[in-house]
């Protein structure tokens, strides 16, 4: 596990669903299904074509912030567009250069046109994280002498 290892290698200990939304639900909506499934953020999809991403952040700015119900605004008109993406075979460090230099969180991963995942930041970290566990228990193994 490393800063070159590609975005895929992520996705594939991840839930292959990705939570979606209509980009003419209200943001009430979105909101509840942000808290139910524990996330801070939705893609926002039309048919097959991603076309937004709506976060808590979007919620604070766009409606608490600017006095609006988040019964009657559609989360068309508040999710952020156009949606910065990258490929499965983007690179872990290349992914958290682009969250770090956009200040976003959420990055969807797409196969041409089509969705297939979505990390967090949160994922970059504990994939990171794994990664220097390896690596001390590698050199812990090599100062001891024990063989892997």
């Amino acid at each position: 596990m490393r800063l070159a290892d590609p975005i895929s290698s992520i996705l594939k200990h991840k839930s292959a669903a990705v939570l979606t939304i209509a980009p003419t639900a209200a943001v009430y909506e979105a909101i509840a299904m942000m808290a139910e499934n524990g996330v801070g953020a939705l893609l926002v999809v039309e048919g097959d074509r991603l076309t937004g991403i709506l976060s808590e952040r979007d919620y604070a700015r766009k409606v608490i912030l600017e006095g609006r119900s988040s019964r009657t605004t559609a989360v068309a008109e508040i999710m952020t567009t156009p949606v910065i993406f990258v490929s499965p075979e983007s690179q872990v460090g290349e992914c958290m250069q682009i969250m770090t230099d956009q200040r976003i969180r959420h990055l969807p991963v797409m196969k041409g046109e089509r969705l297939v995942g979505v990390v967090s930041i949160g994922d970059l970290v504990n994939h990171m994280l794994l990664a220097q566990r390896e690596t001390i228990r590698h050199l812990e193994s090599y100062i001891s002498g024990t063989p892997l």
